[in-house]
This record gives structure tokens, sequence and C-alpha cells, in this order.
């Protein structure tokens, strides 16, 4: 099995502090795409590249197929209230051995484990003896819309692999699907007056109000899958439109997050949304979201929000060797189940069907969160069991 060298684990942590200290917002990655290019050739990876959308790629092995992707993100959510944190959240603090700021866990400490097992992998002399490629793909604007990223790697670049692993946090144990999302935008129209006298318009937000009631009625009697679990929704933003405070709003607008479980799809969501319309005779339509960006690049990116749900067999081969690989590393029988957020596998399982699945270091809990943290010994260990699990896969 391959194990981190003393030399390696002190680098190792050294590159992780580098980068959790350098911000990386989605669209706003360039700086930490230097560094983890410039780590990937150091660590002896071939052709390191960038992709037109701004993701670091590189490749260890010298056939092209069959093909591992190693997947990860390098953007990170912002800090709403830097006072919450113990830890300045781009300090990079290590205590007791636990790393603390924001992207630790989410998903910089998966990145770093990955980088050093291609080392690895390269200084027991065994990337030039795979049987196959390694590919290792930084992806960027993943927080915003996840798969994006994977769809321009795999549709624009023609990487074609043959298994899919991403490095969102699990505790160092197995994921192997989550439920899919559509954000879906309901505005409602009314007819504004004066608010001194009300009963001369249609307000709006009136209209908006009983859709909102009727949602969360609806949202007891979602679909349910027995692994996925329940379907489930929230209204997470309301606004409206007055010619002044003391106007009869005639618009209003809300974002439903929609979270499908197997079995439910997009138009379900819609046709849900438009029946209580109907039932309540509103002025009103839904639709779903786009997500519009520009990568640092100068990429321009557009995707619709619907990202399916997706689940891998329980019994298939990858799930079974990366469950041996990581008895066999770490010592622990580890489960298998089912994120609770969403990943880069709504596309590579949901939509190109690539067998995919889920194995970081990093507690699901701490992703989002004041003082975001990952262990240092879990950043070990994920790297040991991604050396290990190319060379069951590709062979040698």
């Amino acid at each position: 099995m391959f194990q981190l060298t003393e030399r390696d684990k002190t680098e190792l942590v050294e590159f992780l502090q580098d980068i959790v200290r350098t911000p990386s917002m989605s669209g706003e990655e360039e700086r930490v795409a230097t560094r983890i290019a410039a780590a990937m050739r150091r660590a002896g990876m071939r052709e390191v590249f960038t992709d037109r959308m701004g993701s670091v790629v590189g490749r260890v092995g010298a056939r092209k197929q069959p093909a591992l992707l190693y997947d990860g993100h390098m953007d990170i959510v912002g800090v709403s209230d830097p006072s919450a944190w113990v830890h300045d959240p781009f300090a990079a603090d290590v205590v007791d051995g636990v790393l603390y700021g924001r992207g630790t866990c989410d998903m910089k400490g998966a990145l770093a484990a990955m980088i050093w097992g291609a080392k690895m992998l390269h200084d027991a002399g065994t990337a030039g003896r795979l049987n196959g490629e390694l590919v290792l793909a930084a992806v960027v604007q993943e927080e915003p819309c996840e798969g994006l990223a994977a769809r321009v790697l795999i549709e624009g670049e023609g990487l074609r692999p043959d298994w899919v692993v991403l490095g969102e946090p699990s505790d160092l144990q197995l994921r192997r699907g989550h439920r899919g999302r559509v954000e879906l935008e309901v505005v409602t129209h009314g007819r504004s007056c004066h608010a001194a006298r009300p009963d001369l318009g249609d307000n709006a937000v009136y209209s908006a109000a009983r859709l909102i009631f009727n949602l969360e009625l609806l949202s007891e009697q979602l679909g349910y899958d027995a692994f996925l679990g329940p379907g489930s929704l929230a209204v997470t933003n309301v606004e409206s439109r007055a010619g002044s405070r003391n106007a009869v709003p005639d618009y209003a607008r809300f974002i439903v997050d929609r979270r499908l479980t197997l079995g439910e799809s997009e138009a379900k969501a819609l046709a849900e949304v438009r029946g209580i319309i109907a039932r309540e005779r509103a002025r009103a339509e839904v639709r779903v979201t786009e997500y519009e960006g520009t990568s640092y690049t100068g990429y321009s990116v557009r995707q619709h929000n619907h990202f399916p749900a997706w689940a891998l067999e329980a019994d298939h081969p990858l799930v079974k060797t990366a469950s041996r690989v990581v008895k066999r590393a770490l010592g622990h029988q580890p489960t298998v189940g089912q994120w609770g957020f969403s990943t880069d596998g709504v596309y590579t399982m949901g939509v190109a069907g690539i067998p995919t699945i889920g194995f970081g270091p990093g507690e699901e809990s701490f992703a989002h969160t004041a003082d975001e943290q990952v262990r240092l010994q879990d950043v070990f260990g994920a790297a040991s069991v991604y050396a290990q699990l190319a060379v069951e896969l590709l062979g040698t």
C-alpha cells in the first residue's frame, strides 16, 4: 500500500495552507489554479493544462484508455460573517492536527490529497506502468452550477473517463449517489394602487403568499426513494416591486429550491407548481432559472438549472473495488451511502452515465459552515486511497 513520507506530509500541509489562504470564489479561481498546476507538475504529472473554462487538468500514465477521473473543485463559498469564526477563515490555522479555514473541507483538502496520491504513484515508479490513465481535474464554478465544468471537460475537451471519483467530503466513507435539484422562479402579477386604498388594487405579494402556503403543504407529498429518501422543496428568496413603500406591489417573485429524488423530474416539479397556480387562479407563471457566468479565462457559460438525481448500483464493481481499497489502506470497512448535497455527479453519472462514486476527507457537516475544518490525518489517508485505487482500477 502507498504511504506518504514525513517530508510528503509536511509539503502537503504547506501546500494546503497556501491554497486555503488564497481565496478562490467562483469565477475568481485563477490564483489557486496557478498553484495547483505547479503542484501537479512537481508531482510528476504529465501534460498539465488549463482548459477553456479554467479547470486545471493533469495526467498520470502513458496510455489514454481506460481512464479514471478524479474530480474536485477549486472554488469556495463566501464568508458572510467573519466574526462567527473562532479561526480566521483564511489563516489556515492548524490546531491539534485539524486545519481550519474556508475550503478546507469543501474541498481543497481532497485536491491536495489527489495531487499527493499522484506523487506517490510517480515516486514509486508506478505511474509509467499503469495500464491506463489517471486524470486529475480541479474544476471551476462548481458551487453555483455543479456539473458545468465537468461537462465542458468531457464534451468540450474530449475527456472520456471510464470511472469518476468525486473528492467531496465523505468522512473517508463512500458515496454512490445523491438527490438532484431544479431551481424554479415563480412570478406573480397584480395591480398597483395607493396603500391607503388597497381595495382598489390587486396585491401581488398576497398572491405569492397563497402559492407559498400551498407549496409548504405540497412539500409533505413529494416522491420517495428507498435509497435517496424523499424529494423536498424550500422557498429561498422572496422579493416584490412597487412604486413606493406606500403602494400596493404589482409584482412579486420567489425562488424554489426543489430537490429531486429518483423518479422525480423537472417536468414533474413544474407541473406541481403549475397545478397550484391554476387552483389558486393566480396571475402567475413558473420557469426553470438559468445560470450565467464568465470564468476567469473569459469563457462565457450558461446552464439550465436542472440537475438530475443519480445512484450507482450498490453492487457495482467500482463500489466493491473502492470498498476493498479503503479497508486495506485505512483499516475500516467504509459505509456506502449518499450525500445530502449536490455534486458534479449530476453530470458524470446523472447525464453522461459514467460510473461515479464519492470519497474524500472532511465531514459533510462542516461544508459551508463557520470554522470549516478538516483533519490532516484524514487528508493523508485519502491520498493513500487515491493512489491505491488508481492501481486497482487501471492495473500495472
